[in-house]
């Protein structure tokens, strides 16, 4: 049997990169997927390659998660084409990098709503209806920035650090409703972002070498820890930040 046979998820972000990944595994691992993105375009092309395997297994959205009245909209549009939700997979984020002198309030709100705020109203949003479900799994994606010395990340770092935390809070507070809440924090995955900051192959040499295993993450990496916390293969685990990352870290 497949490990998501019979579930239904929302992965936000899912327009490329890890979000794109998992929107794939899910759907072949037998979930019914609610992919959203701010740019439609692009998780549209990514719900048409999953639908030319998978027919009427994928729907696209267009979302802005730091919109609390949008998570109702995407929310009530998964009730009316599949009946229920099992899963979210809060992925949407940006990279918010400007030195301390350069960041102001507007700076500071917009990595903070995106990657933080987001995250929390898409919990707020959607947790009655996985409890209603009989429970599930929410996976917050958050950065090994927030784990590890990052200069120059500031609002990035700080944000993704509000991921953890309240992934252990919610862990602890929907609990009793049988919703598991982990969070997910990469180290250099081979995604827009890390290429849209490592513009170079010299760059980028230097990245590698950093790594103990020598290699960047690949989405599809990401895209299969996410498949295990999302699935009943883990089932007792709630509360943890998992990092991934080839051993960068250390």
């Amino acid at each position: 049997m497949k490990s998501l046979e019979g579930k239904v998820a929302i992965i936000t972000g899912a327009g490329g990169g890890q979000g794109a990944a998992e929107a794939a595994l899910f759907v072949k691992e037998g979930a019914k997927v609610i992919a959203t993105d701010i740019v439609f375009e692009n998780v549209q092309k990514v719900v048409d390659r999953i639908n030319d395997d998978y027919p009427e297994s994928a729907v696209a959205l267009k979302h802005d998660v730091a919109s609390e009245e949008q998570w109702k909209e995407v929310a009530s549009e998964v009730m009316k084409k599949f009946g229920q939700l099992h899963i979210l997979v809060n992925n949407a984020g940006i990279l918010a990098t400007k030195p301390y002198e350069e960041t102001g309030i507007d700076y500071w709100n917009l990595g903070m709503n995106i990657n933080a705020w987001s995250q929390f109203v898409g919990m707020k949003t959607v947790a009655p209806y996985i409890k209603e479900a009989g429970g599930g799994s929410i996976v917050n994606v958050g950065s090994l920035a927030s784990i590890n010395s990052a200069g120059g990340f500031n609002v990035y770092t700080a944000s993704k650090g509000a991921v953890e935390a309240m992934t252990r809070s919610a862990a602890v507070q929907f609990g009793p409703d049988k919703i598991r809440v982990n969070s997910i924090h990469p180290g250099a995955i081979a995604t827009k972002m890390l290429t849209d900051t490592v513009t170079t192959d010299e760059a980028m040499d230097k990245v590698k070498a950093n790594i103990p295993l020598r290699r960047v993450g690949e989405p599809r990496d990401v895209a299969k820890l996410a498949l295990f916390l999302a699935s009943n293969d883990s089932s007792y685990i709630s509360g943890t930040a998992n990092i991934i990352d080839g051993a960068m870290r250390l």
